[in-house]
């Protein structure tokens, strides 16, 4: 089989996953809780400290700390940090019941674009299927997943090499009946 075989599989599994969350969600309105709110109206930037937890219909972020800036044309971004060691995290409820999770040290999400960016130490996971690497970007549009080894830290860090890890859990009916040696475990290397 072909090493990108199993990341493409993951990438479309995952990628119907987060297509099928609950649409509804960017008619919701947002809501914002935190210890602390500094607010730049000329500039159109709030940032939220302190055990922020954003929630959009079925859709949630927590973070130490989350930028929003809101563009011209009144689109939102958002940048979801978390004090050294931990991670910021987000979470989704999927039209069928199930959720899709993710965790980064630093999670970017462009309402304009609909991209979510997921930087450092990053995993993404639907259902008992998972994926990780030090970068994953999630297009809703297109829906597809960019994994790859390193980021671009933007802070003159060296890059962190790390492999992507995928691993896809049976589906269907020999499921019940898979033993170990049966689960799909593959390690891929990460594409620019």
């Amino acid at each position: 089989m072909h090493v990108f075989a199993p990341l493409a599989i993951v990438a479309l599994s995952l990628a119907a996953s987060c297509a099928h969350a609950q649409i509804g969600n960017r008619d919701q309105p947002v809501n914002i809780d935190a210890d602390k709110l500094t607010v730049d109206d000329r500039n159109k930037v709030h940032v939220f400290e302190g055990n922020v937890v954003l929630t959009q219909g079925t859709l949630m972020l927590n973070g130490d700390r989350l930028v929003v800036t809101q563009n011209a044309a009144g689109f939102h971004e958002g940048v979801a940090t978390a004090n050294a060691g931990r991670l910021a995290a987000f979470r989704q409820r999927r039209a069928d019941g199930s959720w899709v999770d993710g965790e980064a040290e630093r999670i970017e999400y462009s309402s304009q674009t609909e991209r979510a960016r997921l930087f450092n130490r990053a995993q993404v996971q639907s259902g008992g299927d998972r994926v990780r690497g030090q970068y994953i970007e999630y297009d809703a549009a297109t829906e597809k997943y960019l994994v790859t080894d390193a980021p671009s830290r933007g802070n003159g860090a060296p890059p962190v090499k790390e492999r992507v890890h995928v691993t896809i859990q049976p589906k269907g009916d020999n499921k019940a009946g898979a033993t170990a040696d049966d689960k799909a475990e593959t390690t891929a290397t990460g594409a620019r």
